[in-house]
């Protein structure tokens, strides 16, 4: 399977003649038949995974999987997906459709307006977020969990089989690399979602993965709901709220929350973000003018960054940046 990776990336940088081609998809298609039939013999087998460290902007281990198990990863997100999402509360942004952050930070601006009848009454924040979260997760949790909706004994065996692919001496971790460890998130964190909105009633909650906000009027019931947070989670999900990341904040005094800062009548980005991004623009401007890269490469990371900073008040920095390019 190693060689046939190889190829892979060979095949998609087009290094591949007409015969090697023909080879490659050969090859490729009867891979793909052993491992359905591993897959419905029951007898598939999670291979090692790859780590690395990325920056992202803080250091973090990447756990990548080989082809074959990835192709696995795919199709057990897929069914699931479609099973669990439907469960999830609206209010629940992080890897689904038609979510994502930029309208989580919309959606939390409409909240600041209802709660401080736009911003004419004193209102506040409440900002959490969970300690080492994906090292933390207890499989044996999010698998009864999941078996409360999957009935197919097969299908939980896979499930399981995916969960013990990684660190499978310890009892609790998920890879931060795999499209299946963003689901196995939500489906965990929604167990926090609904004790939220059923239990403490919260009308005004929002989360991204492990990020969470609560707006309320009286600054006491944002204070309260604190320690019953830290009861559930121990008790339930074997978590614990990252206690220097307990925040509270006046609304007009502006949130920061997914790289940005709402205030009442404007959104800019976190400073952080700012240098970060021009940092990483001059680094590309640089290799650029040295023919490192080329210019299409150029443009579509300026392009995703003027994406980023439409979302906010940002004017003078997407000017910065398209004068890079001159």
């Amino acid at each position: 399977m190693k060689n046939l990776f190889s190829a892979w990336q060979e095949f998609r940088r087009g290094k591949l003649n007409k015969a090697d081609v023909l080879l490659f998809e050969k090859n490729l298609e009867s891979n793909i038949f052993r491992l359905q039939d591993e897959l419905v013999a029951g007898t598939y087998i999670h291979g090692p995974y790859e780590n690395f460290y990325v920056r992202d902007p803080k250091l973090r281990l990447i756990s990548k999987a080989g082809v074959r198990d990835r192709l696995v990863h795919q199709a057990v997100f897929r069914v699931l997906y479609h099973v669990f999402d439907r469960k999830f509360i609206c209010d629940s942004y992080s890897c689904r459709l038609k979510k994502g952050n930029h309208l989580a930070v919309r959606r939390l601006k409409g909240f600041f307006l209802k709660v401080s009848d736009n911003f004419n009454k004193s209102a506040f924040a409440l900002k959490c977020d969970i300690e080492k979260f994906f090292a933390s997760v207890d499989r044996k949790i999010l698998f009864e969990i999941i078996k409360r909706t999957i009935k197919d004994k097969r299908a939980l065996l896979l499930i399981m089989t995916t969960l013990l692919s990684f660190n499978s001496n310890e009892a609790s971790g998920l890879p931060l690399g795999n499209v299946t460890s963003q689901l196995f998130a939500n489906i965990y964190l929604n167990e926090l979602d609904q004790f939220v909105k059923r239990e403490l009633k919260v009308e005004y909650y929002l989360r991204y993965c492990d990020d969470f906000i609560f707006l309320d009027k009286d600054k006491n019931k944002l204070l309260a709901i604190i320690p019953l947070l830290r009861l559930f989670l121990d008790e339930e999900l074997k978590l614990k709220l990252h206690e220097r990341k307990i925040i509270i904040h006046k609304l007009n005094q502006g949130v920061d929350f997914l790289g940005y800062v709402i205030l009442p009548h404007h959104m800019v980005l976190r400073t952080k973000t700012k240098r970060r991004i021009l940092k990483k623009m001059r680094q590309k401007a640089e290799e650029l003018r040295q023919g490192i890269i080329k210019e299409e490469k150029f443009k579509e990371s300026l392009n995703s960054y003027l994406a980023v900073l439409s979302h906010a008040d940002a004017y003078g920095l997407s000017e910065e940046l398209k004068d890079l390019s001159k």
